[in-house]
């Protein structure tokens, strides 16, 4: 398995239970905003193959700004 396989699935697996408790009646909104970004700023580098070969996030359409 590759080195950071378990640490990516891991984390995956907490940003999703995250938002199933976001979904909850009375969850704490603190706890939410708080943890939230520090959990997917925590996420390694993702496994091989997860995405295709000479993937970019960055490359794509552009889309248009917010109108001021």
């Amino acid at each position: 398995m590759c080195p950071n396989c378990e640490d990516f699935a891991r984390t995956v697996l907490l940003l999703g239970q995250l938002a199933l408790y976001a979904d909850v009646f009375g969850a704490d909104e603190d706890f939410i905003e708080a943890l939230g970004p520090s959990l997917a700023a925590s996420l390694p580098d993702p496994p091989p193959g997860v995405f295709p070969p000479r993937y970019d996030p960055d490359d794509g359409p552009d889309y248009p700004s917010a109108a001021s």
